[in-house]
């Protein structure tokens, strides 16, 4: 589980078609504190460690997990959001995240409005319906509140903090990123269907 509140910014180093995907990313997070077998949400993927450096640990991904998410578009030298997996104690700033992506939005519009930026996203028709004013979502990763929806299009807005310690401030028209629905909305979703 996670917060969606990104605690680092990562680099992906090393990208290898091995049966599955192998990506290598490089941290600040000191790795002698990381467990082989632990838990990294990678641009809101949770992904498993297999192996590690001194400033990078290596993932696994598999093609299921790539057909589902943005992974397929990673490239060597492209910054990811990197949260470390929750504990038990640990400040829940954000909303609860599991890392599981339930696909992809692809970013409609970027505008500045004053020091902010007002991005609008497409969701997928399955997911705009648990997408809600002033409620949570998780994109790329990170735990933002719905300013607006109108169908299958929402809108976030990103303050100066946001962009500077993630990779929102980097946000282009285009992209494609991993959007979470919250646990919660799934669940409201769920029990008004069954009346």
């Amino acid at each position: 589980m996670f917060t969606g509140i990104i605690t680092d910014i990562g680099t992906l180093v090393d990208l290898k078609q091995e049966g599955d995907l192998r990506a290598r990313i490089s941290t600040t997070y000191d790795t002698s504190r990381i467990d082989m077998g632990a838990s990294i949400a990678s641009d809101g993927v949770c992904l498993t460690v297999v192996d590690l450096g001194p400033d990078w640990y290596d993932v696994q991904i598999s093609a299921e997990t790539v057909s589902k998410t943005n992974l397929a578009a990673w490239t060597v030298g492209k910054r990811v959001n990197l949260e470390r997996a929750l504990k038990v104690g640990d400040e829940l700033g954000g909303h609860i995240v599991s890392g599981h992506v339930d696909g992809v939005a692809e970013v409609v519009s970027v505008v500045d409005e004053g020091d902010s930026t007002r991005v609008q996203l497409r969701a997928p028709d399955d997911l705009a319906r648990f997408v809600a004013p002033k409620g949570s979502v998780a994109l790329n990763g990170t735990s933002l509140t719905v300013n607006e929806v109108q169908g299958d299009v929402f809108g976030i807005n990103f303050i100066p903090h946001t962009k500077q310690v993630t990779t929102w401030g980097d946000v282009a028209v285009g992209d494609m990123v991993n959007l979470e629905i919250d646990t919660l909305a799934r669940y409201v979703a769920r029990l008004a269907e069954a009346g």
